[in-house]
């Protein structure tokens, strides 16, 4: 495939230099069956009526293999008598309307659940519209809808509501209490892409933070009970050059998050928080992947039971345990080979061998805190993933990690999508 594509773009810059006319006289979209043709053509930078390039159109390629409709993407180009060109995209079809659950245990060890309806190709134009159930030890709900491309083929919006309760940990004086935490509220995201690989978000939240004491240990200067209305703004730069081949992955990615959230109470005092992820793919072979990601993050540094960063088997540390400690800063990697063990027309399964790690720096502390052996996990495992082609995102994933520091754990993780 690669080679064709070559060949093609040989074949053009021999052509644009020796024709008077390398204009593109019409595009076509085949395959598109539930995704609208109009929409993929708003996106595409290849238009009728424009010289030809073979650059944007290899991204506009990339371009669609990104969209959670479509699972593959091709293109070819056929030459008129005049020396114009006729654009024709192929396209296969993803099949968006997803169920999903994701099962695991609550920090308090009780069975706990997620599971909720996903359409990610609404009025055939790659909308999001989405909604879930929890019951982490708490009844739990919310729904989103994120429209990229509402406005125009760069300008979009996104909407969020949620209603979210559940038990949490909270560490203070080396000891913890169990509190109810309810976080409830909506989000408002103005979305932007500059090109193919940079995006940004821009936005606001208002929402309600409500614990209540429910177990454990007490301190005069720890409230047992907090209800506080809150606001944050938040930033998000994405950078993406990543290229896409059903579930292989190959480029870099970064995303950057920085937040201001007020509050209306100096129990929970405003803070600023940032962080970036920065992830590398690398093609190993036909079949192997080797995924890495390194996350560096910091808070406003008060020295607070309720510190935003933590340490949890869902989100840093496979096999750590669930929200197990907290922080204002966090420096984590993981890193992981994938190797797939089969892979059929619609159906592939990937092992997959992983080292996490990573170190926090305690409310209040400094950044020695990142060095101290007290806050430094390493958990390596193994796991395995089921993976179905022709449906977006639906990748089950079971890993099972094991510490190998000071007063490790290990556990087994379950989830639906790739873990970075």
């Amino acid at each position: 495939m690669i080679g064709r594509h070559l060949f093609v773009i040989f074949f053009l810059l021999i052509f644009v230099g020796s024709a008077q006319q390398n204009n593109v006289t019409d595009v076509r979209i085949i395959g598109a069956k539930k995704t609208k043709s109009t929409f993929v053509k708003k996106i595409v930078q290849v238009k009728k009526g424009v010289p030809l390039d073979s650059v944007i159109l290899l991204k506009d390629v990339e371009r669609l293999k990104r969209l959670p409709s479509i699972a593959h993407a091709d293109f070819q180009v056929f030459t008129g008598e005049n020396g114009e060109y006729n654009v024709v995209f192929t396209i296969e079809e993803n099949f968006t309307i997803i169920p999903f659950a994701n099962i695991y245990a609550s920090s308090n060890d009780d069975f706990a659940f997620r599971i909720g309806l996903q359409e990610f190709n609404l009025l055939g134009r790659n909308m999001i519209l989405g909604g879930f159930y929890q019951y982490d030890t708490y009844n739990s709900l919310g729904i989103n809808l994120r429209a990229p491309y509402l406005i125009n083929n760069k300008t979009g919006l996104a909407v969020n509501y949620k209603n979210l309760t559940t038990e949490e940990p909270v560490f203070f004086d080396d000891t913890t209490a169990n509190y109810k935490y309810n976080n409830k509220g909506f989000e408002v995201m103005g979305l932007y892409e500059f090109n193919f690989e940079n995006r940004i978000e821009l936005g606001f939240s208002l929402f309600t933070e409500d614990y209540t004491y429910l177990s454990g240990a007490t301190s005069a200067s720890v409230p047992q009970f907090l209800n506080v209305d809150k606001h944050l703004f938040k930033f998000i730069y994405n950078y993406d050059n990543v290229k896409y081949y059903y579930h292989y992955l190959d480029g870099f990615r970064s995303m950057l998050n920085l937040q201001y959230v007020g509050s209306s109470d100096t129990n929970l005092p405003e803070f600023l928080i940032g962080f970036n992820d920065f992830i590398y793919y690398r093609r190993m072979g036909s079949k192997g992947n080797w995924a890495s990601r390194l996350r560096l993050g910091l808070a406003s540094n008060m020295k607070t039971p309720f510190a935003p960063f933590t340490v949890d088997n869902n989100l840093n540390i496979r096999g750590v345990g669930n929200t197990i400690d907290r922080g204002t800063g966090a420096v984590v990697f993981n890193t992981e080979y994938r190797h797939t063990l089969i892979d059929k027309n619609w159906f592939a399964m990937q092992g997959n061998i992983f080292i996490d790690g990573g170190s926090w720096r305690n409310p209040g502390g400094d950044f020695s805190d990142f060095g101290d052996r007290m806050n430094l996990r390493i958990y390596p495992g193994i796991g395995l993933r089921f993976i179905h082609k022709r449906i977006f995102n639906a990748i089950f994933r079971i890993d099972y990690g094991y510490g190998i520091t000071n007063n490790a754990a290990q556990g087994i993780v379950f989830g639906i999508g790739q873990y970075f």
